[in-house]
């Protein structure tokens, strides 16, 4: 058990693995790419989960909801608006955008569009949570294998990575406050939360660090 309890460690940083870039957020081996492309997958395939089983859109969904609600404009200028507005805070954090943060936008879009057609849709309450938790379980271990990739993050993921860098919070509390705030804004703004939702704005912090913890163990550091 206490093996066991020691595989399922959180993290409280973000690991350097075997297949982590250097310097360079820009340049990158056949390896790295690879798993790049691997945990987007992943991200998405957990984001369509979680719409695919009905139990309420995740965070930023609901908050992109509640701004095209209070501004009249669609969805997707609500998402366009948000993601730069995260960008610019970005700034102050002193966070690098990298060919990461642009492969995330193409992989987990067509990730999303892709899988939310395998995924089922049930009806029964027990399979529909069962459901959004194995999406919250494939959106932590994505966000585990993409951002050892050292080559940029996404917006959200970014400002968690930034936050825990420049305060010291964990990256699992980081990540669960941001979360929780944005479901607490977009509810205010107008977005329809559910039980899904809940369920991953508390508990995605705590999918990503376990699976940081895991990528740290199973992976030996890159070397130099």
């Amino acid at each position: 058990m206490s093996t066991l309890g020691g595989w399922l460690r959180p993290a409280r940083t973000v690991p350097q693995t075997s297949w982590s870039a250097g310097d360079s957020n820009w340049k990158m081996n056949p390896k790295t790419f690879f798993v790049l492309v691997l945990g987007l997958w992943l991200f998405g395939s957990g984001e369509a989960a979680l719409v695919a089983a009905g139990l309420g859109q995740s965070p930023w969904t609901v908050l992109a909801v509640g701004v095209s609600k209070q501004a009249a404009i669609s969805i997707g200028w609500s998402y366009f608006w948000i993601s730069a507005v995260v960008l610019l805070l970005w700034i102050p954090l002193r966070q690098k955008p990298g060919i990461g943060t642009f492969v995330n936008i193409v992989v987990i879009a067509t990730s999303l569009q892709v899988m939310i057609l395998v995924f089922p849709n049930p009806e029964q309450l027990s399979l529909q949570i069962a459901q959004v938790l194995f999406g919250i379980l494939l959106v932590g271990v994505g966000s585990g294998l993409y951002i050892t990739c050292n080559l940029g993050t996404g917006t959200r993921d970014g400002l968690m990575t930034g936050l825990h860098a420049r305060t010291g919070v964990s990256v699992g509390n980081a990540r669960t406050g941001i979360e929780v705030s944005v479901v607490a804004l977009g509810w205010l703004m107008g977005g329809v939360v559910g039980l899904g939702t809940l369920l991953f704005a508390v508990l995605i912090g705590q999918s990503v660090a376990l699976a940081f913890g895991l990528v740290e163990r199973i992976s030996p550091k890159k070397s130099g």
